[in-house]
Protein backbone atom coordinates (compact mmCIF):
# COMPACT_ATOMS: atom_id res chain seq x y z
CA UNK A 1 0.00 0.00 0.00
CA UNK A 2 1.07 3.54 -0.72
CA UNK A 3 1.52 5.32 2.66
CA UNK A 4 2.56 8.95 2.52
CA UNK A 5 5.58 10.27 4.35
CA UNK A 6 5.08 11.83 7.76
CA UNK A 7 7.03 14.82 6.49
CA UNK A 8 4.26 15.67 4.01
CA UNK A 9 1.87 18.45 4.96
CA UNK A 10 -1.11 16.98 6.87
CA UNK A 11 -3.44 19.25 4.89
CA UNK A 12 -2.01 18.11 1.54
CA UNK A 13 -2.46 14.52 2.66
CA UNK A 14 -6.07 15.27 3.63
CA UNK A 15 -6.99 16.96 0.34
CA UNK A 16 -5.79 14.02 -1.80
CA UNK A 17 -8.19 11.54 -0.12
CA UNK A 18 -11.03 10.58 -2.50
CA UNK A 19 -13.76 9.67 0.06
CA UNK A 20 -15.00 10.50 3.57
CA UNK A 21 -12.02 9.46 5.71
CA UNK A 22 -13.63 9.25 9.17
CA UNK A 23 -16.03 6.81 10.87
CA UNK A 24 -19.51 6.95 9.34
CA UNK A 25 -21.08 7.47 12.76
CA UNK A 26 -19.23 10.81 12.96
CA UNK A 27 -21.13 12.00 9.87
CA UNK A 28 -24.35 10.63 11.39
CA UNK A 29 -23.72 12.59 14.61
CA UNK A 30 -23.21 15.86 12.75
CA UNK A 31 -26.28 15.14 10.62
CA UNK A 32 -28.33 14.48 13.75
CA UNK A 33 -27.29 17.85 15.16
CA UNK A 34 -28.52 19.47 11.95
CA UNK A 35 -31.75 17.42 11.96
CA UNK A 36 -32.97 18.57 15.36
CA UNK A 37 -31.87 22.17 14.80
CA UNK A 38 -33.86 22.51 11.57
CA UNK A 39 -36.79 20.52 13.01
CA UNK A 40 -37.03 23.22 15.65
CA UNK A 41 -36.87 26.04 13.07
CA UNK A 42 -40.08 24.81 11.41
CA UNK A 43 -42.09 24.01 14.55
CA UNK A 44 -42.66 27.62 15.59
CA UNK A 45 -44.30 28.43 12.25
CA UNK A 46 -46.56 25.36 12.42
CA UNK A 47 -47.50 26.17 16.02
CA UNK A 48 -48.17 29.87 15.41
CA UNK A 49 -51.92 29.69 14.58
CA UNK A 50 -52.59 27.57 17.69
CA UNK A 51 -50.41 29.77 19.92
CA UNK A 52 -52.32 32.80 18.67
CA UNK A 53 -55.61 31.24 19.71
CA UNK A 54 -54.49 29.81 23.07
CA UNK A 55 -52.71 32.96 24.22
CA UNK A 56 -55.49 35.21 22.90
CA UNK A 57 -53.17 37.43 20.85
CA UNK A 58 -52.88 38.68 17.27
CA UNK A 59 -50.77 37.04 14.59
CA UNK A 60 -48.42 40.02 14.65
CA UNK A 61 -47.93 39.63 18.42
CA UNK A 62 -47.35 35.89 18.16
CA UNK A 63 -44.81 36.46 15.37
CA UNK A 64 -42.57 38.16 17.96
CA UNK A 65 -41.52 34.64 19.00
CA UNK A 66 -40.22 34.09 15.45
CA UNK A 67 -38.32 37.37 15.45
CA UNK A 68 -36.69 36.85 18.87
CA UNK A 69 -35.61 33.36 17.83
CA UNK A 70 -33.88 34.76 14.77
CA UNK A 71 -32.26 37.55 16.79
CA UNK A 72 -30.94 34.84 19.12
CA UNK A 73 -29.67 33.01 16.03
CA UNK A 74 -27.58 36.05 15.10
CA UNK A 75 -26.16 36.45 18.62
CA UNK A 76 -25.42 32.76 19.13
CA UNK A 77 -23.93 32.23 15.70
CA UNK A 78 -21.31 34.88 16.44
CA UNK A 79 -20.56 34.17 20.11
CA UNK A 80 -20.31 30.38 20.00
CA UNK A 81 -18.59 30.36 16.61
CA UNK A 82 -15.92 32.66 18.01
CA UNK A 83 -15.42 30.05 20.73
CA UNK A 84 -15.09 27.40 18.00
CA UNK A 85 -12.41 29.43 16.21
CA UNK A 86 -10.46 30.01 19.43
CA UNK A 87 -10.94 26.78 21.43
CA UNK A 88 -11.81 24.24 18.77
CA UNK A 89 -14.59 23.05 16.48
CA UNK A 90 -15.72 20.26 18.81
CA UNK A 91 -16.23 22.71 21.67
CA UNK A 92 -18.41 24.90 19.48
CA UNK A 93 -20.51 21.97 18.26
CA UNK A 94 -21.14 20.55 21.72
CA UNK A 95 -22.01 23.92 23.26
CA UNK A 96 -24.41 24.85 20.47
CA UNK A 97 -26.38 21.60 20.76
CA UNK A 98 -26.61 21.96 24.53
CA UNK A 99 -28.13 25.44 24.16
CA UNK A 100 -30.68 24.23 21.57
CA UNK A 101 -31.77 21.49 23.97
CA UNK A 102 -32.20 23.81 26.94
CA UNK A 103 -34.07 26.43 24.90
CA UNK A 104 -36.42 23.87 23.35
CA UNK A 105 -37.36 22.37 26.71
CA UNK A 106 -38.05 25.79 28.17
CA UNK A 107 -40.13 26.77 25.13
CA UNK A 108 -42.35 23.74 25.64
CA UNK A 109 -43.37 25.04 29.08
CA UNK A 110 -43.93 28.70 28.16
CA UNK A 111 -46.93 30.17 30.06
CA UNK A 112 -47.42 33.17 27.73
CA UNK A 113 -45.99 34.94 24.70
CA UNK A 114 -43.40 36.89 26.74
CA UNK A 115 -41.74 33.74 28.06
CA UNK A 116 -42.09 31.94 24.74
CA UNK A 117 -40.32 34.82 22.98
CA UNK A 118 -37.53 34.75 25.59
CA UNK A 119 -37.06 30.98 25.36
CA UNK A 120 -37.12 31.11 21.56
CA UNK A 121 -34.29 33.65 21.82
CA UNK A 122 -32.27 31.11 23.81
CA UNK A 123 -33.09 28.34 21.34
CA UNK A 124 -32.11 30.61 18.48
CA UNK A 125 -28.68 31.14 20.04
CA UNK A 126 -28.04 27.41 19.86
CA UNK A 127 -29.50 26.92 16.36
CA UNK A 128 -27.44 29.74 14.86
CA UNK A 129 -24.25 28.40 16.41
CA UNK A 130 -25.11 24.81 15.46
CA UNK A 131 -25.56 25.57 11.77
CA UNK A 132 -22.42 27.73 11.56
CA UNK A 133 -20.33 25.19 13.49
CA UNK A 134 -21.46 22.21 11.41
CA UNK A 135 -20.83 24.04 8.12
CA UNK A 136 -17.37 25.22 9.17
CA UNK A 137 -16.40 21.87 10.64
CA UNK A 138 -17.40 19.78 7.63
CA UNK A 139 -15.74 22.22 5.24
CA UNK A 140 -12.45 21.76 7.11
CA UNK A 141 -12.39 18.03 7.77
CA UNK A 142 -13.51 17.00 4.26
CA UNK A 143 -11.01 16.48 1.40
CA UNK A 144 -11.19 19.24 -1.23
CA UNK A 145 -12.72 17.09 -4.00
CA UNK A 146 -15.66 15.90 -1.88
CA UNK A 147 -16.12 18.90 0.43
CA UNK A 148 -19.46 19.90 -1.04
CA UNK A 149 -20.78 16.35 -1.11
CA UNK A 150 -20.36 15.66 2.59
CA UNK A 151 -21.60 19.07 3.64
CA UNK A 152 -24.65 18.25 1.53
CA UNK A 153 -25.07 14.85 3.21
CA UNK A 154 -25.24 16.51 6.64
CA UNK A 155 -27.58 19.18 5.33
CA UNK A 156 -29.80 16.48 3.85
CA UNK A 157 -30.15 15.07 7.36
CA UNK A 158 -31.00 18.57 8.55
CA UNK A 159 -33.70 18.95 5.94
CA UNK A 160 -35.07 15.68 7.20
CA UNK A 161 -36.06 17.79 10.20
CA UNK A 162 -37.87 20.21 7.89
CA UNK A 163 -39.64 17.32 6.15
CA UNK A 164 -40.61 15.39 9.27
CA UNK A 165 -41.89 18.34 11.32
CA UNK A 166 -45.21 18.85 9.45
CA UNK A 167 -46.05 15.13 9.64
CA UNK A 168 -45.33 15.05 13.37
CA UNK A 169 -47.39 18.23 13.72
CA UNK A 170 -50.37 16.56 11.99
CA UNK A 171 -50.41 14.00 14.80
CA UNK A 172 -50.09 16.39 17.73
CA UNK A 173 -51.21 19.95 16.88
CA UNK A 174 -54.82 19.43 15.65
CA UNK A 175 -55.60 16.73 18.24
CA UNK A 176 -54.13 17.99 21.51
CA UNK A 177 -54.08 21.42 23.16
CA UNK A 178 -50.50 20.69 24.22
CA UNK A 179 -49.51 19.41 20.78
CA UNK A 180 -47.37 22.43 19.90
CA UNK A 181 -45.49 22.00 23.17
CA UNK A 182 -44.72 18.38 22.24
CA UNK A 183 -43.04 19.62 19.05
CA UNK A 184 -40.58 21.67 21.07
CA UNK A 185 -39.80 18.72 23.34
CA UNK A 186 -39.04 16.55 20.32
CA UNK A 187 -36.66 19.26 19.09
CA UNK A 188 -34.85 19.03 22.43
CA UNK A 189 -33.78 15.45 21.66
CA UNK A 190 -30.81 16.92 19.80
CA UNK A 191 -28.97 16.95 23.13
CA UNK A 192 -28.54 13.19 22.80
CA UNK A 193 -26.10 13.83 19.94
CA UNK A 194 -23.66 15.44 22.38
CA UNK A 195 -22.95 11.98 23.81
CA UNK A 196 -22.32 10.60 20.31
CA UNK A 197 -20.08 13.48 19.35
CA UNK A 198 -17.73 13.03 22.27
CA UNK A 199 -16.77 9.61 20.95
CA UNK A 200 -17.17 10.11 17.22
CA UNK A 201 -15.59 13.36 16.11
CA UNK A 202 -11.94 14.24 15.57
CA UNK A 203 -10.84 17.83 15.96
CA UNK A 204 -10.40 19.70 12.67
CA UNK A 205 -6.85 19.04 11.37
CA UNK A 206 -6.83 22.48 9.73
CA UNK A 207 -7.58 24.12 13.07
CA UNK A 208 -4.88 21.99 14.77
CA UNK A 209 -2.27 23.03 12.19
CA UNK A 210 -3.28 26.66 12.58
CA UNK A 211 -2.77 26.41 16.34
CA UNK A 212 0.69 24.88 15.93
CA UNK A 213 -0.45 21.37 16.90
CA UNK A 214 0.84 19.71 13.73
CA UNK A 215 1.67 16.40 15.44
CA UNK A 216 -1.97 16.01 16.52
CA UNK A 217 -3.14 16.95 13.01
CA UNK A 218 -0.76 14.39 11.49
CA UNK A 219 -2.12 11.70 13.82
CA UNK A 220 -5.70 12.49 12.76
CA UNK A 221 -4.75 12.32 9.06
CA UNK A 222 -2.73 9.11 9.48
CA UNK A 223 -5.75 7.40 11.03
CA UNK A 224 -7.92 8.80 8.22
CA UNK A 225 -5.55 7.45 5.57
CA UNK A 226 -5.62 3.99 7.13
CA UNK A 227 -9.43 3.96 7.07
CA UNK A 228 -9.53 5.01 3.41
CA UNK A 229 -6.97 2.37 2.35
CA UNK A 230 -8.83 -0.33 4.29
CA UNK A 231 -12.12 0.70 2.71
CA UNK A 232 -10.92 1.10 -0.90
CA UNK A 233 -8.12 -1.50 -0.91
CA UNK A 234 -6.18 0.63 -3.41
CA UNK A 235 -3.14 2.93 -3.14
CA UNK A 236 -3.83 6.53 -2.23
CA UNK A 237 -3.41 9.27 -4.87
CA UNK A 238 -0.11 11.18 -4.79
CA UNK A 239 0.20 14.15 -2.45
CA UNK A 240 -0.02 17.53 -4.15
CA UNK A 241 1.29 20.63 -2.35
CA UNK A 242 -1.34 22.99 -0.92
CA UNK A 243 -0.97 26.37 0.74
CA UNK A 244 -0.59 26.19 4.52
CA UNK A 245 -2.28 28.92 6.54
CA UNK A 246 0.15 30.74 8.79
CA UNK A 247 -0.66 32.58 11.98
CA UNK A 248 -3.70 31.93 14.11
CA UNK A 249 -3.05 34.46 16.86
CA UNK A 250 -5.30 37.15 15.40
CA UNK A 251 -8.78 37.45 16.93
CA UNK A 252 -11.12 35.82 14.36
CA UNK A 253 -13.31 38.86 13.73
CA UNK A 254 -10.30 41.09 13.10
CA UNK A 255 -9.02 38.67 10.46
CA UNK A 256 -12.32 39.00 8.60
CA UNK A 257 -12.07 42.77 8.37
CA UNK A 258 -8.90 42.58 6.29
CA UNK A 259 -8.69 42.30 2.48
CA UNK A 260 -9.86 40.25 0.66
CA UNK A 261 -12.22 38.88 3.31
CA UNK A 262 -14.07 42.10 4.12
CA UNK A 263 -15.48 42.36 0.60
CA UNK A 264 -16.51 38.71 0.72
CA UNK A 265 -18.11 39.23 4.13
CA UNK A 266 -20.24 42.15 2.95
CA UNK A 267 -21.40 40.40 -0.22
CA UNK A 268 -22.28 37.14 1.54
CA UNK A 269 -24.17 39.00 4.30
CA UNK A 270 -26.23 40.67 1.57
CA UNK A 271 -26.94 37.34 -0.15
CA UNK A 272 -28.01 35.59 3.03
CA UNK A 273 -30.10 38.57 4.22
CA UNK A 274 -32.08 38.83 0.99
CA UNK A 275 -32.57 35.09 0.64
CA UNK A 276 -33.59 34.59 4.27
CA UNK A 277 -36.26 37.28 4.08
CA UNK A 278 -38.19 35.19 1.59
CA UNK A 279 -37.09 31.83 2.96
CA UNK A 280 -38.22 32.44 6.55
CA UNK A 281 -41.44 34.02 5.41
CA UNK A 282 -42.23 30.76 3.60
CA UNK A 283 -41.08 28.53 6.47
CA UNK A 284 -42.75 30.38 9.33
CA UNK A 285 -45.75 32.16 7.79
CA UNK A 286 -46.82 29.47 5.32
CA UNK A 287 -49.54 27.98 7.59
CA UNK A 288 -50.85 31.45 8.47
CA UNK A 289 -51.03 32.60 4.84
CA UNK A 290 -52.74 29.38 3.77
CA UNK A 291 -55.24 29.79 6.59
CA UNK A 292 -55.99 33.28 5.25
CA UNK A 293 -56.84 31.64 1.92
CA UNK A 294 -59.59 29.78 3.77
CA UNK A 295 -57.86 26.44 4.37
CA UNK A 296 -58.18 24.77 7.81
CA UNK A 297 -55.15 24.14 10.02
CA UNK A 298 -55.36 20.42 9.22
CA UNK A 299 -55.57 20.97 5.47
CA UNK A 300 -52.91 23.68 5.30
CA UNK A 301 -50.53 21.58 7.42
CA UNK A 302 -51.27 18.66 5.11
CA UNK A 303 -50.33 20.75 2.07
CA UNK A 304 -47.07 21.72 3.73
CA UNK A 305 -46.37 18.15 4.85
CA UNK A 306 -46.57 16.85 1.27
CA UNK A 307 -44.58 19.80 -0.05
CA UNK A 308 -41.91 19.37 2.64
CA UNK A 309 -40.71 16.13 1.03
CA UNK A 310 -39.08 18.43 -1.51
CA UNK A 311 -36.57 19.57 1.13
CA UNK A 312 -35.14 16.06 1.26
CA UNK A 313 -35.13 15.63 -2.52
CA UNK A 314 -33.30 18.91 -3.05
CA UNK A 315 -30.69 18.39 -0.36
CA UNK A 316 -30.04 14.82 -1.49
CA UNK A 317 -29.65 15.95 -5.11
CA UNK A 318 -26.84 18.32 -4.13
CA UNK A 319 -24.74 15.36 -2.93
CA UNK A 320 -24.43 14.31 -6.59
CA UNK A 321 -23.70 17.57 -8.38
CA UNK A 322 -22.34 20.06 -5.83
CA UNK A 323 -18.69 19.22 -6.62
CA UNK A 324 -19.28 18.84 -10.37
CA UNK A 325 -20.98 22.14 -11.25
CA UNK A 326 -19.75 25.55 -10.12
CA UNK A 327 -21.76 26.21 -6.96
CA UNK A 328 -22.57 29.88 -7.53
CA UNK A 329 -24.09 29.10 -10.96
CA UNK A 330 -26.25 26.37 -9.41
CA UNK A 331 -27.49 28.74 -6.68
CA UNK A 332 -28.42 31.45 -9.20
CA UNK A 333 -30.48 29.06 -11.35
CA UNK A 334 -32.28 27.49 -8.40
CA UNK A 335 -33.08 30.92 -6.89
CA UNK A 336 -34.94 31.86 -10.09
CA UNK A 337 -36.98 28.63 -9.93
CA UNK A 338 -37.79 29.43 -6.28
CA UNK A 339 -39.13 32.86 -7.32
CA UNK A 340 -41.35 31.41 -10.06
CA UNK A 341 -42.78 28.80 -7.67
CA UNK A 342 -43.77 31.42 -5.10
CA UNK A 343 -45.44 33.56 -7.77
CA UNK A 344 -47.55 30.58 -8.85
CA UNK A 345 -48.70 29.88 -5.29
CA UNK A 346 -49.52 33.52 -4.65
CA UNK A 347 -51.42 34.22 -7.86
CA UNK A 348 -53.05 30.80 -8.48
CA UNK A 349 -53.72 29.48 -4.94
CA UNK A 350 -55.67 26.35 -5.86
CA UNK A 351 -54.97 23.14 -3.87
CA UNK A 352 -53.03 21.38 -6.65
CA UNK A 353 -50.94 24.50 -7.39
CA UNK A 354 -50.11 24.86 -3.68
CA UNK A 355 -49.01 21.23 -3.43
CA UNK A 356 -47.07 21.05 -6.73
CA UNK A 357 -45.34 24.41 -6.56
CA UNK A 358 -44.98 24.15 -2.79
CA UNK A 359 -43.07 20.94 -3.44
CA UNK A 360 -40.92 22.69 -6.05
CA UNK A 361 -40.30 25.62 -3.69
CA UNK A 362 -39.29 23.24 -0.90
CA UNK A 363 -36.97 21.41 -3.31
CA UNK A 364 -35.22 24.66 -4.17
CA UNK A 365 -34.67 25.38 -0.47
CA UNK A 366 -33.13 21.93 -0.12
CA UNK A 367 -30.86 22.72 -3.06
CA UNK A 368 -29.81 26.27 -2.18
CA UNK A 369 -29.06 25.97 1.54
CA UNK A 370 -26.32 23.26 1.37
CA UNK A 371 -24.79 24.94 -1.67
CA UNK A 372 -24.67 28.31 0.08
CA UNK A 373 -23.32 26.84 3.34
CA UNK A 374 -20.48 25.16 1.46
CA UNK A 375 -19.81 28.24 -0.67
CA UNK A 376 -19.77 30.53 2.37
CA UNK A 377 -17.33 28.39 4.37
CA UNK A 378 -14.98 28.24 1.37
CA UNK A 379 -14.60 32.02 1.28
CA UNK A 380 -12.91 32.50 4.68
CA UNK A 381 -9.52 31.59 6.22
CA UNK A 382 -9.12 28.74 8.71
CA UNK A 383 -8.35 31.13 11.58
CA UNK A 384 -11.81 32.67 11.20
CA UNK A 385 -13.82 30.23 9.10
CA UNK A 386 -16.51 29.40 11.66
CA UNK A 387 -16.81 33.05 12.66
CA UNK A 388 -17.05 34.00 8.97
CA UNK A 389 -19.90 31.55 8.41
CA UNK A 390 -21.53 32.76 11.62
CA UNK A 391 -21.35 36.43 10.70
CA UNK A 392 -22.60 36.02 7.15
CA UNK A 393 -25.30 33.46 7.92
CA UNK A 394 -26.04 34.95 11.35
CA UNK A 395 -26.25 38.62 10.38
CA UNK A 396 -28.05 37.44 7.27
CA UNK A 397 -30.82 36.34 9.60
CA UNK A 398 -31.70 39.99 10.03
CA UNK A 399 -33.56 39.35 6.80
CA UNK A 400 -35.28 36.40 8.44
CA UNK A 401 -36.10 38.47 11.53
CA UNK A 402 -37.67 41.13 9.30
CA UNK A 403 -39.65 38.55 7.31
CA UNK A 404 -42.80 38.56 9.49
CA UNK A 405 -42.92 42.37 9.52
CA UNK A 406 -42.20 42.86 5.81
CA UNK A 407 -44.33 40.03 4.43
CA UNK A 408 -47.29 40.59 6.78
CA UNK A 409 -47.20 44.28 5.81
CA UNK A 410 -47.26 43.28 2.13
CA UNK A 411 -50.12 40.90 2.93
CA UNK A 412 -52.09 43.64 4.68
CA UNK A 413 -51.54 45.97 1.72
CA UNK A 414 -52.21 43.65 -1.19
CA UNK A 415 -53.34 40.28 0.15
CA UNK A 416 -51.85 36.84 -0.40
CA UNK A 417 -50.57 37.64 -3.90
CA UNK A 418 -48.60 40.61 -2.58
CA UNK A 419 -47.10 38.52 0.24
CA UNK A 420 -45.90 35.78 -2.10
CA UNK A 421 -44.76 38.33 -4.67
CA UNK A 422 -42.52 39.92 -2.04
CA UNK A 423 -40.96 36.52 -1.32
CA UNK A 424 -40.43 35.92 -5.04
CA UNK A 425 -38.50 39.19 -5.43
CA UNK A 426 -35.99 37.97 -2.83
CA UNK A 427 -35.27 34.94 -5.01
CA UNK A 428 -34.49 37.09 -8.05
CA UNK A 429 -32.21 39.38 -6.03
CA UNK A 430 -30.39 36.36 -4.59
CA UNK A 431 -29.72 35.05 -8.10
CA UNK A 432 -28.17 38.37 -9.13
CA UNK A 433 -26.04 38.84 -6.00
CA UNK A 434 -24.57 35.32 -5.88
CA UNK A 435 -22.97 35.76 -9.30
CA UNK A 436 -20.51 38.16 -7.63
CA UNK A 437 -18.86 35.59 -5.33
CA UNK A 438 -15.62 33.76 -6.16
CA UNK A 439 -15.40 30.40 -7.94
CA UNK A 440 -14.36 27.95 -5.20
CA UNK A 441 -15.69 24.55 -6.30
CA UNK A 442 -12.94 21.90 -6.09
CA UNK A 443 -10.25 24.34 -4.95
CA UNK A 444 -8.14 23.73 -1.84
CA UNK A 445 -9.03 25.79 1.21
Amino acid sequence: MNVTSDTASPLARLDRLPVWPYPIHALVAVGAAFFFALFDVVTIGIALPVITRQFGISTESAAVAITTGLVGYIVGAYLISTIADIWGRRAGLNLSIAVVTVGSVLSAFSPDIFWLALFRFITGIGIGADIASVSGYLGEVSPARVRGRYTSWATTAGFGGFAVAPFVALVFVPNFDWGWRALFLIGALGGVTILIMRRGLDESPRWLVLKGRSDEAAAVITAAEQRVMTRLRTPLPPVEPVPVTAGGDVFPTIALFRPPYLQRLVLLVAIWSVYYLGNYAWLTLGPTLLADMGYSIVRSTGFLAVSSLGYLLGAYATTWFTDRIERKISVAIVAVVWAVSLLMIGFVPTPWVIVVFGFIAATTVGLIIPLLYTLTAEHFPTEARTTGVALTDGVGHIGGALAPTVVLAAHKWGGVASAFGTMAVTGLLTAILVLGVARMTGRSL
